[in-house]
Parts: C-alpha cells; sequence; structure tokens
C-alpha cells in the first residue's frame, strides 16, 4: 500500500516521478484566468484565520458542504470561523475521491507544512497551527511562494483598474498582475439592469456607440498591460443579421423593450464577432467559456446572489454555431487566439477536432482546447481533456493549467495537474507507446507546465 500523499503522489513509474521531480515540480507559474482581487493584492491582505482564506467565497466548498447535510448558517451564515471550519472539516475528512480532499491536503502542507489528515477530530489541531502560521502570510507572499510570475485578473470593462496601476508601480512586488477584459455584462442585452449597466459605460445612444466605447476601453486595458480577454456564457452564438436589424433591436432595448431569444441571439453575435476582430488587431487572447447554466436553485440566488454554487453543467448545443462564429472571424483574416472551454465533458472530442480546423503557422496551437474547467478540473477531468488533445490535437502546444479562483491557496491546483500530467507521459513511455527521449520529454514538460502559455500570451 502507498502512503497517503507523499512525495510521489499520483506517480506510480519510475518516468512519471523522473519528470515530475526533475522538469515540472519547480516551473514558474503563469495563471493566466483567476479571480482573485487586485485590491487584495495591492493592499497586500493579511487573514485572521483558515475560515476567511479557505471558505469566504469558495461556491466549490459550499456545494461540498451542503451536500453533507451542513445547514446554511454554517456555510454562508451568521456560524463563527471556528463553527465553520468544524464543519467543513468533518465534511472534507470523509470527501473520498472528490478533488477538494486532495487540494486541501495539497494546500495544507505546500503553505503550512501540515502532513497529517484533516478531519473533524483534528480540527481544532489543523485551526491552531494554520493560524499562527497565517500570521506571517498575505496576499503577496501566497502567491510569490506559489513561483507565480503572473496573473491575470476577471475585469469588467467598466473597471477603473486603479489596483491594477498601483501594483504596477509597486516595485516591490515582482509579480505581473495583469487585467483581463470581461465584457459579460456588455453583451447581456436579456438582463433586466442592462440600461444601467449601460450608463456606468457612458452616454450610449447606438449600438455604434456601444462598439466605440468598448473598444475605448479595450484599448485602455491594453494600455495597463491586458493580454486577454474572456467571455462566460451558455452558449457561443451565431446568427448574423445586417447592421439596421441590430441597431433597431439596440434601440428598442434602449426604450425598455426587452429582446425576442432571436433578437438577443444576433445582438450577441453582431457584438462577439466586433470585439472579436478587435482583439485579432491588438493581438489579444479570447476566450471563450460555454456549456453552463447557472443560478439554478433561485431561492439560494435570492438570499446569496451568484457564485453561490448553484450552477451546473448544460447541454445547450453550440459547436455548430461556435465553428461557424470562428469562421466568420477566420474568412477576414481576423480571428484571434482562442481559448475554448465547454463545461460539459461530451463536447471535448468535437472543439478539439473544430480547433484543428482553424490552425495555422500564426501560432503553435493558436486555438486551445482549455484545461479541465470548474466540475471538470478533477483526475478524471483532466485526463480526459489531456488524452482528448492528444488524441486529436497537439498536446505539446498546450498552454496548462489555470487556478480559475478567487482563493490565494489555489495554486496547489498546478501540483495536483502537473503530477497527473507527467503520470500519463511516463505510463506512455514505460507502455511503450512513446520512446524515452529525454530532450522531447523534458519540452513537452516544461512546455505545458510554463512556456507555452509565456509565448501564447506573449509575457
Amino acid at each position: 500500500m502507498k502512503p497517503f500523499m507523499d512525495k510521489d503522489f499520483l506517480l506510480s513509474t519510475e518516468t512519471a516521478k523522473h519528470l515530475y521531480h526533475d522538469y515540472a515540480e519547480n516551473q514558474p507559474i503563469i495563471d493566466y484566468h483567476c479571480h482573485l482581487n487586485p485590491r487584495e493584492i495591492y493592499e497586500d491582505r493579511q487573514f485572521e484565520n483558515m475560515t476567511q482564506v479557505w471558505l469566504g467565497g469558495d461556491h466549490y466548498k459550499w456545494r461540498l458542504m451542503r451536500s453533507a447535510g451542513v445547514e446554511e448558517k454554517c456555510i454562508t451564515g451568521d456560524a463563527s470561523d471556528r463553527e465553520k471550519f468544524q464543519k467543513w472539516a468533518e465534511t472534507i475528512g470523509l470527501a473520498i475521491g472528490n478533488p477538494l480532499y486532495h487540494w486541501s491536503h495539497l494546500e495544507l502542507r505546500k503553505y503550512f507544512g501540515y502532513e497529517g489528515i484533516l478531519n473533524g477530530d483534528t480540527a481544532e489541531e489543523v485551526w491552531q497551527l494554520c493560524n499562527e502560521k497565517l500570521k506571517e502570510l498575505s496576499a503577496r507572499k501566497l502567491v510569490e511562494r506559489s513561483g507565480v510570475k503572473a496573473l491575470c485578473t476577471t475585469d469588467d470593462p467598466a473597471d477603473s483598474l486603479e489596483w491594477h496601476a498601483k501594483i504596477a508601480a509597486d516595485k516591490s512586488f515582482s509579480v505581473k498582475v495583469l487585467p483581463s477584459f470581461r465584457p459579460d455584462k456588455a453583451l447581456g442585452i436579456e438582463k433586466s439592469d442592462y440600461l444601467d449597466y449601460l450608463r456606468r459605460l457612458g452616454r450610449i445612444d447606438s449600438f455604434d456607440d456601444l462598439k466605440k466605447r468598448l473598444v475605448d476601453r479595450l484599448d485602455f486595458f491594453c494600455s495597463q498591460g491586458c493580454r486577454v480577454s474572456d467571455h462566460g456564457m451558455e452558449a457561443v452564438p451565431f446568427a448574423p443579421a445586417s447592421d439596421e436589424a441590430v441597431e433597431t433591436v439596440f434601440q428598442r432595448r434602449l426604450n425598455g423593450q426587452m429582446p425576442t431569444p432571436p433578437e438577443e441571439k444576433q445582438f450577441k453575435t453582431a457584438l462577439l464577432l466586433h470585439l472579436g476582430r478587435a482583439y485579432a488587431k491588438r493581438g489579444l487572447v479570447m476566450q471563450l467559456h460555454f456549456g453552463v447554466i447557472r443560478d439554478n436553485a433561485r431561492r439560494v440566488f435570492r438570499a446569496l446572489g451568484p457564485d453561490a454554487g448553484i450552477d451546473s453543467i448544460g447541454d445547450a448545443p453550440s459547436v455548430k454555431e461556435l465553428a461557424a462564429f470562428l469562421n466568420a472571424l477566420d474568412e477576414t483574416g481576423e480571428l484571434p487566439k482562442t481559448i475554448l472551454y465547454s463545461l460539459n465533458p461530451n463536447d471535448n472530442a468535437a472543439l478539439v477536432t473544430v480547433m484543428g480546423s482553424f490552425q495555422s503557422g500564426e501560432a503553435v496551437g493558436k486555438l486551445q482546447h482549455g484545461s479541465a474547467w470548474w466540475f471538470n478540473d478533477h483526475k478524471r477531468g483532466m485526463l480526459d481533456q489531456l488524452t482528448t488533445l492528444s488524441a486529436d490535437g497537439y498536446l505539446a502546444g498546450f498552454v496548462g493549467m489555470l487556478t480559475d479562483s478567487r482563493s490565494f491557496l489555489s495554486y496547489a491546483r498546478h501540483e495536483y495537474f502537473r503530477r497527473i500530467l507527467c503520470e500519463l507521459l511516463g505510463s506512455w513511455v514505460e507502455n511503450g507507446e512513446y520512446p524515452n527521449n529525454e530532450k522531447a520529454l523534458r519540452r513537452i514538460v516544461e512546455g505545458i507546465c510554463y512556456k507555452n502559455a509565456e509565448k501564447y500570451f506573449n509575457i
């Protein structure tokens, strides 16, 4: 029996151990998609206790606790931080097979030096030890200790980016903290607060005004180091319409009339195409996240708002329209580097083959299959993404892992990913499916862990 999560955790062959310990383990990190708060980074936030740093805003943990029957007051309610931590410890202690079990213990070891096992019985021991260690840690120290070279936050076009500017001016912090352009609210014409949002952007009296204003904001983001955009949606729309038709839909919305579903799709198609062209012109990477159903439990949404752990994998058909959308940009030479993420793992093979239709000599892996995302960033999900990409695409050009997280402790997920990657590559070598070519293997591992992202995002 192997020891629990020892130094060779998830590594079963000598080749896998070699690839991980000699090439992957100490590679730097480019976290090209996260939800860290730039203000907390600038102010170098310190956390009073483990509940604040571990459970605050972490809807992954909230979902698991609800599944374990924990009452809401001990999750997002008014229970004390110590009570909430106790309930989390009791929950995680029995969460066999869940990636949160591995992540939590990786984080305890990486940041706090705790080699034991967290459960209800050890909760007080862990609470005391980690809270004492937190006195010496802070947002910046956690990022630096993780080996992060650059991270990209998620920012609305209306954001002033003041915290990014302050971080950039502070030469005592070596990590690049770059904004990402996330214009979801500008596309959300069907939302009840859409007109309020437009007022945040400025005076907008026409669809042309909106397009120009967004490009102006995009240029400002680029001046602050932006390298990447990001979009979240149920499905990638493609319903081309004339400029006049889209303007009519937009004018009706300005006058308080909600669009029909076909009109909504026409508007979003037109604006996404406009933004895609703007990204290509500026050399930005476009990220498309789709395949999700958000805010299923309206009761919880009314109480807690979005990102409360009430989303799920969706099954909206998207691949045909996605291909048509990419083709519309490709036809005019205006398809930017693009990363595709579907939350539905059933889409993996389809996405990789769609990507293959639009690759070119402009970049290695100009179109990327994004790392296993959200409900898929567990061992099986990562293996499925990696093996599908290798079978139908070019794994050696993959830009690797991201955190997609609000937690400063989440960089342990890169270790998890790298161990799984090296185990997969090692198994192929030891099974005679790939030669034991040291130079090639090193290039593949170091590329996927760090170097591919460094080049792809021009960081």
